[in-house]
């Protein structure tokens, strides 16, 4: 490609050097973010189903403490935050072509926010309650670990702390999954259902560290926003509806482990029996 040449628009296939490039570009953005993090949650998958205690006697931390002192976990908190939504920046400036606004033509702008958060609300109440349902019948199977959404002794920080947890992770998922994916993989010659898929699977294997519940959960959430995204073509209400289920898991988690304990409760920390201390 010559020097000042532009880029294939949106949907156009590459030309064999271009190709080489994006090839490059998807596996390297997929090895320093959402890539990087299925391997390990797969791998810790492994080690739970290598350990000689039940899978579904296992739990599993989604945002565990930083650092025993407060002043300290809040601001690891944040700085992770902070760095994770970097990469997710990366990712929209990869995506920047000249002339053309990355934001906007992934659909993640404020141009039809209405619209876009009634979609993600009806989206978040269709894949969350059958995602419940799913997490309960894991648990009693003993084939998903008990998640650990939040800690139980809330304090005033932990709300926000869990809200922008939640904000992270649906921009994360969906800006890169979704958008970022379909966008390359179709300049790279792939059909839209090959991309769901793929990106499902990945998905899932992204969630293996909560169980195979978790993974079959996932892989679902991922074909069905797949396919809303084909269909509109925005990723807002994919964000909206993620970070909606994360805020209503994260934050209402001490109160399903209250009203629910064997089913979301932490699994007790065994005390060790005491022994005679000589005189």
């Amino acid at each position: 490609m010559a020097p000042g040449a532009a880029l294939p628009s949106p949907g156009r296939l590459a030309d064999r050097y271009e190709r080489r490039r994006l090839t490059w570009e998807v596996w390297i953005v997929l090895a320093i973010t959402v890539g990087q993090s299925a391997l390990y949650s797969v791998l810790s998958l492994v080690r739970k189903l290598l350990s000689s205690v039940p899978l579904g006697s296992q739990q599993a931390q989604v945002n565990p403490s930083r650092d025993l002192q407060v002043v300290w976990d809040v601001v690891y908190q944040v700085l992770a935050v902070f760095f994770a939504l970097a990469l997710v920046a990366l990712v929209v400036y990869l995506l920047w072509e000249p002339g053309s606004n990355a934001l906007r033509r992934i659909g993640l702008d404020f141009a039809r926010f209405g619209g876009d958060l009634g979609r993600g609300i009806l989206l978040a109440a269709v894949i969350g309650i059958p995602g419940l349902a799913l997490y309960a019948v894991g648990r009693a199977l003993g084939i998903t670990v008990t998640v650990v959404a939040a800690p139980l002794d809330a304090a005033w920080w932990t709300v926000p702390l869990l809200v922008l947890s939640a904000l992270r992770a649906g921009l994360t998922e969906e800006v890169i999954f979704i958008a970022y994916l379909f966008d390359r993989l179709r300049r790279l010659g792939w059909n839209d259902w090959t991309i769901i898929l793929t990106s499902a699977a990945l998905r899932g294997a992204y969630h293996a560290y909560q169980g195979f519940g978790a993974i079959v959960g996932n892989f679902v959430m991922g074909i069905v926003f797949g396919w809303c995204y084909r269909r509109w073509g925005r990723v807002m209400p994919l964000v909206v509806a993620h970070t909606l289920l994360d805020i209503v898991a994260f934050v209402g988690y001490p109160l399903a482990a209250a009203l629910w304990p064997g089913v979301f409760a932490p699994l007790p920390t065994p005390t060790p029996t005491p022994t005679a201390t000589p005189a």
